[in-house]
């Protein structure tokens, strides 16, 4: 999946880690998997597709997928992301 969501640039980078141990409720049961954690680097106008692409690829009914306000950071850096995502 990260392969992909670069490929189609809707992320200019994805960072895979894990695997961790998640323990949640689910359908009224306590739920215990090995999951990966996967940190998308996108931008506000891209978000809406990289979740989209994310549904139509991923095995759970309901993925995690969360996005944080980037406040700050290099100029370089975030210079590339927006290069990167054309």
């Amino acid at each position: 999946m990260a392969e992909m969501l670069v490929q189609q640039r809707l992320a200019a980078c994805v960072q895979v880690q894990g695997p961790v141990a998640s323990t949640y409720h689910w359908e009224g049961r306590l739920e215990q998997a090995q999951e990966w954690l996967c940190v998308a680097k996108t931008d506000g106008t891209h978000f809406d597709l990289l979740k989209t692409a994310i549904l139509e690829q991923h095995p759970y009914e309901e993925p995690e997928i969360v996005a944080t306000e980037i406040v700050g950071g290099s100029e370089t850096y975030l210079a590339w992301i927006r290069k990167e995502l054309g």
